[in-house]
């Protein structure tokens, strides 16, 4: 192992110690009482050597997360993860990934006629490559993984037809990541249903079993294909429509809630909720019982991003502007009604506009072939399900639709009560849920739980609702960037925006307002869920950056500086909201002109076009040619505080001086384990938490940032007197704290990290003045001129 640079106790001497010339002083250059300067790749330069390795080893390093490294493994406790001893964990990492939505051998030419010989063995990367991909990740300090499976890997041969060489794959490519620090919690992903209605997800006899005619769907406007099937993009940004579309809002609906509003519906004996949830949930099991035992698994994520389908849906004849996309058709829940039975429908249409997102454009005539989206010989006998149950009828003297049941989906269709999608039935479903694969696994896990995209946590989601061991683990994304595709020195609050808010007020110009604006929209997810779920962790488990946007000019051009500038802006407002999280997504099938192979998205910051071959040298940390393939990496692979002996309160990192703040504090014995009325990310309650071993704190430096520079770090209040030292080899630095006896309880550790001289500044954080500040001057030279010619 690499000898570490280190440094003793400067309290008394007040000087900077200068890694070249260890009896060199010079000033200090803050106000902060401990100071000293070594240089990272200089070994020599040590004049300390660091602690014995009590409690913990010191072959760990901060980004692992192996049971050796954190005394046992994660647990949760409070808003927080804690490890073996004690310390809080601040895990970070990456979806792992895009390209197990889609099967290894899909062939667009043969879309539904092989849908039952797909295999996902190889996603996402073939276990030859795993090596590979995982020592990347290892090196950029991404080790905590969402491994992303889905239904149709499981189970797309049939229903009870489960693929075990799929099975085995998982579980030999998850056995791999204690290797390399890694643990992952596994998610089954879904995105409007299924491949077969527009997204990823379940295998398509989910839809057939409903009744519907796959290969009549799309004509009859039942779902968008052109990005899954052909990997065209036509508009960008249209698949999330899908949800709205007749094949993947009824799907939802039988999933949910088939006893409720499809009690007819009868598939092999089986009311069709039943029918579906068994099968999923066997699936899950079979995961549980495959992986479940596995060191690397620290828990389950149950469903990507769930939809509610129609239900709660207020009217039949329109969706929710402020809640559902409306881009290209829109037929709302009757429109597709009757498009699916086979009659003509107008549809509406709509385009981009401003300030307004989109804008009603005309009204298009679909189904003019008059084709049925419903199987004659399926569960339904041709007919539309929602028809089945006097939803709507076709009056045939008049040659016309009409609605029937108007609130069909609002309240409850026997007893007239109102309906709630969270309490009624994802409440219980994500319970039942929760037993199954905790049953089925040898070892604790952890359960990771999402709400619907775009939504705070649910007021109703009070502690008798909630499950042992759970994570709130919700997604964000700048939509209006991802809408749009652009990004510049403008952004607008949406969330702010589909909750009523003036639209002016939600406008935010320069990049300091860019991190604003997004720090604003993380925090209020987060203290949301702190209001409604008490003190339980908040890990955001989607959150990333197109690489195409602005009309793919990167890719042309090379400079991908405004990426840079919203992936900075987004993991800024992470870490300020002190939050772990993993980031969308390492996908090794991405290319420029393809991109992520899915929708037309192109979201991975690594492209493996560009990345070494795999083998072809060293997997060691400190080894360059890993970095090859990656985009964006100052931004993406930054310092974090990883392992924390005390409480996080505050952590700031600038990406342009290479400096990060870190504040942390002393737990309180206090027993007081009540919730504070007014939760908030910067006031995490400071007692109650259990008793913390270890005095070493752990944060993750990357030598990218700190090879051929002096490291300079001040410490001040409680961390006076510490010991800290950098491991190149590991990409650590470790902060011993004092006894823990002679500091008081609540005491605040401070810390400051910079280097010498800081890192090139590709870009600057301007500010709105900064930005706009020419066309401010323009516009006032313009008015003076104009009242100097009235004037004259």
């Amino acid at each position: 192992m690499e000898t570490p640079v280190s440094s003793s106790s400067l309290a008394e001497s007040f000087v900077i110690v200068d890694g070249n010339n260890p009896n060199k002083a010079s000033k200090p250059s803050s106000s902060l009482k401990q100071q000293a300067t070594l240089r990272a790749d200089t070994p020599r330069a040590a004049t300390v050597t660091p602690p014995a390795k009590s409690p913990v080893e010191i072959s760990s390093y901060a980004h692992d997360w192996s049971h050796n490294a954190t005394g046992g493994g994660l647990s949760v406790h409070g808003r927080h993860f804690v490890d073996g001893y004690g310390r809080v964990c601040l895990p970070r990492g990456v979806n792992l990934s895009g390209s197990c939505k889609s099967p290894l051998n899909e062939n667009p030419a043969e879309f539904w006629s092989r849908k039952e010989m797909v295999t996902f063995v190889g996603r996402p990367f073939p276990l030859k490559d795993a090596h590979e991909h995982l020592a990347r990740l290892r090196r950029w300090g991404l080790t905590f993984v969402r491994f992303l499976i889905t239904w149709e890997a499981i189970e797309h041969r049939g229903p009870g037809q489960h693929d075990h060489a799929y099975l085995k794959y998982l579980k030999d490519v998850i056995t791999l990541l204690p290797q390399y620090g890694m643990i992952a919690m596994v998610s089954m992903h879904q995105d409007v249903w299924s491949r077969f209605s527009g997204g990823s997800g379940a295998p398509a006899w989910t839809l057939e079993a409903v009744g519907f005619n796959l290969e009549n769907l799309e004509v009859t406007g039942a779902v968008w294909l052109d990005g899954v099937r052909d990997k065209k993009l036509v508009e960008r940004g249209v698949w999330p429509t899908g949800y709205q579309k007749l094949a993947a809002a009824t799907m939802a609906t039988c999933f949910w809630a088939g006893d409720t509003f499809a009690p007819k519906l009868i598939v092999d004996g089986q009311p069709i909720q039943q029918y579906l949830q068994e099968k999923f949930l066997k699936s899950w099991q079979l995961v549980a019982e495959t992986v479940g035992g596995l060191e690397a698994v620290v828990g389950f994520d149950m469903m990507n991003e769930p939809h509610r389908g129609y239900i709660d849906l207020p009217s039949l004849h329109g969706w929710d502007y402020n809640t559902d996309l409306h881009l290209s058709y829109i037929p709302s829940a009757f429109n597709s009604f009757t498009l699916g039975a086979g009659h003509p429908t107008p549809v509406a249409h709509y385009i981009r506009s401003f300030p307004m997102p989109t804008k009603l454009d005309k009204h298009v005539m679909f189904n003019e072939a008059k084709l049925s989206a419903w199987r004659p010989d399926g569960p339904t006998g041709g007919k539309c399900l929602w028809e089945m149950h006097g939803v709507w009828g076709y009056d045939e003297k008049y040659k016309t639709s009409i609605v029937l049941r108007e609130h069909y989906f609002n309240r409850h269709p026997l007893s007239g009560e109102k309906i709630d999608w969270y309490t009624d039935f994802y409440y219980p479903f994500l319970a039942k849920w929760s037993e199954i694969v905790k049953r089925a696994s040898s070892l604790p896990k952890l359960v990771f739980v999402e709400p619907i995209p775009n939504e705070f946590c649910p007021a109703s989601w009070t502690k008798e609702k909630q499950i042992p061991q759970m994570v709130f683990s919700p997604h964000w994304y700048d939509l209006d960037a991802l809408f749009r595709k652009e990004f510049g020195n403008f952004t607008v609050n949406v969330q702010a925006l589909s909750r009523g808010k003036f639209p002016p007020s939600t406008f935010y110009w320069g990049h300091h307002s860019v991190r604003r604006n997004y720090g604003l929209q993380i925090k209020n997810i987060a203290e949301a869920a702190y209001r409604s779920l008490g003190e339980r962790p908040v890990f955001m488990g989607e959150t990333g950056v197109p690489m195409d946007m602005n009309n793919a000019e990167a890719f042309r051009s090379g400079d991908f500086t405004w990426q840079s500038k919203m992936m900075d802006a987004l993991c800024c407002a992470l870490e300020q909201t002190l939050i772990g999280f993993t980031l969308w997504n390492y996908n090794p099938l991405n290319e420029d002109s393809t991109g992520d192979q899915w929708n037309g998205e192109n979201f991975s910051w690594f492209s493996n076009a560009r990345a070494r071959k795999p083998g072809s040298a060293s997997r060691d940390q400190i080894e360059p040619s890993l970095d090859d393939g990656g985009r964006i990496l100052e931004s993406v692979v930054r310092p974090y505080p990883a392992k924390v002996a005390g409480i996080p309160l505050k952590f700031d990192y600038d990406i342009n001086r290479g400096e990060f703040r870190f504040e942390w504090a002393k737990p309180e014995t206090s027993t007081n384990s009540g919730s504070p009325k007014h939760p908030s990310v910067n006031r995490p309650p400071l007692f109650g938490h259990p008793a913390i071993t270890s005095r070493m704190t752990e944060l993750y430096v990357p030598m990218q940032l700190v090879k051929g520079r002096k490291i300079v770090v001040a410490l001040d209040g409680a961390a006076q007197g510490s010991k800290w030292w950098y491991e190149a080899s590991t990409q650590t630095l470790f902060v011993e704290q004092p006894d823990p006896s002679t500091i008081a309880e609540g005491a605040k550790f401070k810390m400051i990290f910079g280097l010498t001289p800081p890192p090139a500044a590709k870009w600057s954080a301007t500010t709105h003045w900064e930005d706009f500040a020419a066309y401010y001057s323009g516009l006032l030279a313009v008015l003076l001129a104009l009242l100097a010619y009235m004037w004259l």
